[in-house]
């Protein structure tokens, strides 16, 4: 099993939550608001005004437990759908040692 971590802009959420909801592979994620802090792009097209003036982007991590086949497919789904930067962002997979239900 692994755990692909996405980070994506806030404005991304509902886009993301669409994409993923149409993925065979996905059966489920989950979206936590986190800030992010660091140097930013003048480039990034969603950093706002209020972005620079806070000195954080409000931003959504997206955890997806996947089989580890399945990894490249949903990576290959959101880059073929985040032309135009929609989900410009990063990601990182760790493997899960243990999952289940409490």
């Amino acid at each position: 099993m692994k755990n692909l971590i996405i980070i994506i802009h806030a404005n991304g959420q509902q886009d993301m939550s669409d994409l993923l909801r149409n993925l065979d592979v996905v059966s489920g994620f989950t979206f936590t608001r986190v800030e992010g802090h660091g140097e930013q792009s003048e480039q990034d097209m969603f950093l706002s005004a209020r972005d620079k003036v806070v000195g954080f982007v409000p931003r959504m991590r997206v955890d997806i437990l996947l089989e580890g086949t399945d990894v490249e497919t949903v990576l290959s789904a959101v880059r073929t759908t985040s032309n135009g930067g929609r989900f410009e962002g990063v990601y990182w997979c760790v493997d899960v040692e243990q999952s289940g239900r409490l």
